[in-house]
């Protein structure tokens, strides 16, 4: 069952009262990658626990990116090591590449294919039995409104079904952890609800969830753990509801003041 409604303190993890301990799916020890003098990210250091929702937050630049493609194996640390599902990410990128699903930023689509041909393919590449495939299919395309546009070329479609498209293919091998960049940027906010949801019940069925994001109003609603980096280094990380202020002015203080200033000549008795 892909579909459901959850609150934030369902989903099992080391945030939430337990009796037992569970093991970490992500976990980063001195995590620091360079590009000649410029430090991207500096020393991070960071646990994620099975079925957890966690919110990697900074403003552009600050080296979310840069986190995320050495956790899913596509760029080597400077120094420290990343481990993902137990696995060093950086020496068995492959194997690691089996048990997540990533939902880029670029979403990675390929215009002259159909929305179902992308999770069939999909299917293929992950070596899904092709009858699973096709369930998994039908029901990733019922789930997220997708049944009308199964034989939209990619490039025909608008962003939200690519964005969508992308998030199936994410979805449809089972992956132990998912990794979503900006997921919910630039939809509509009935593509934001769906998306939502399913995250909320994918987080309950065990799988981590790992997700950048600018939209704060819609981690508040979905998150168990909150991270905040500024130019590299991490600033900020607890449970969601150890929070001390709303998440908004949190991050205000901690990673990004706004500075607004008065545009004087606006307004209709200006001249």
């Amino acid at each position: 069952n892909l579909s459901g409604r959850g609150g934030r303190g369902s989903a099992p993890s080391r945030f939430a009262a337990a009796a037992v301990t569970i093991e970490d799916m992500i976990s980063c020890r001195n995590l620091t990658r360079r590009f000649g003098e410029f430090t991207a990210v500096n020393g991070l250091n960071l646990d994620v626990a099975a079925g957890a929702i966690c919110a990697f937050l900074g403003p552009n630049g600050a080296g979310k990116s840069t986190t995320v493609k050495m956790m899913t194996g596509l760029l080597a640390p400077t120094s420290g090591e990343v481990t993902v599902c137990g696995l060093n990410a950086a020496a068995n990128p492959l194997e690691l590449k089996r048990r997540i699903g990533v939902l880029p930023e670029d979403l990675g689509l390929f215009d002259d294919l159909t929305v179902e041909e992308h999770l069939l393919l999909t299917g293929d590449i992950y070596g899904v039995p092709r009858q699973d495939t096709r369930a998994r299919t039908a029901q990733l395309l019922h789930a997220l409104s997708l049944e009308h546009g199964r034989r939209t070329f990619a490039a025909s479609c608008s962003h939200g079904m690519r964005k969508k498209t992308a998030f199936a293919m994410a979805l449809l091998p089972n992956p132990q952890v998912l990794f979503l960049d900006e997921p919910f940027e630039a939809i509509d906010p009935v593509t934001a609800k769906i998306m939502r949801d399913l995250l909320q019940s994918v987080a309950r069925h065990g799988v981590t969830v790992f997700l950048t994001s600018h939209i704060l109003s819609m981690v508040e609603r979905i998150a168990h753990q909150i991270v905040m980096i500024r130019k590299g280094t991490k600033v900020w990380d607890s449970a969601a509801g150890d929070l001390p202020q709303s998440l908004e002015d949190h991050y205000f203080d901690l990673v990004e003041t706004p500075v607004v200033e008065e545009l004087e000549w606006l307004g209709p008795s200006r001249s």
